[in-house]
């Protein structure tokens, strides 16, 4: 799939995908045009690992892996999510098992797409490395996770306007996590 992607459309729709609840294999989804009664294409089984407690100031690791048990393989889909009030913006680092991995953020929110379909079975691991600010304080909640488009053969070279445009299916696998910030 092309990935010429505009930041802001693209962490809009990741924002508000991550936000929903994840769509379960056996559910409807729902197109711009009609609804269809077909199970998604991608299922993603998501774990996300954060530290229980952190310090204010001190440094949090955020990893994100997700595995792909289809029934088909997905070669357009995004890792991302939106990142808890309390974390230092400017020093975000990643590390990705994917090669040529990049993330783009705005505020808060943030995305990351590799060219890399993923086939059953096959999986993918980013890790992000952040700061606490000083006055970070209470529970700082990161809601992180994966997206994957419903996208047929002789589609993949479609952007991903093109793709919302026509009403793809898309399905959103988020999980929520929640460090203390300890003094």
């Amino acid at each position: 799939m092309r990935y010429s992607l505009p930041k802001a459309a693209s962490l809009a729709l990741l924002a508000g995908a991550l936000l929903l609840p994840a769509v379960p294999a056996s559910a409807t989804t729902v197109t711009n045009t009609a609804a269809v009664l077909d199970d998604p294409f991608s299922v993603f089984k998501v774990s996300v690992k954060a530290p229980k407690t952190a310090k204010a100031g001190g440094n949090l690791t955020y990893k994100i892996s997700a595995v792909n048990t289809g029934p088909h393989s997905a070669d357009a889909w995004f890792v991302g999510g939106e990142f808890p009030k309390g974390v230092d913006l400017k020093k975000i680092r990643y590390a990705s098992s994917v090669a040529k991995t990049e993330c783009f953020g705005e505020g808060r929110a943030f995305f990351c797409y590799a060219p890399k379909v993923l086939e059953k079975g096959d999986g993918v691991t980013l890790a992000f490395y952040t700061k606490l600010k000083k006055n970070a304080k209470g529970a700082q909640k990161a809601t992180l996770g994966i997206i994957s488009y419903d996208v047929q053969q002789g589609m993949e070279d479609m952007s991903k306007e093109e793709l919302d445009r026509l009403g793809i299916p898309v399905n959103g696998y988020p999980k929520s996590v929640t460090t203390k910030v300890v003094r």
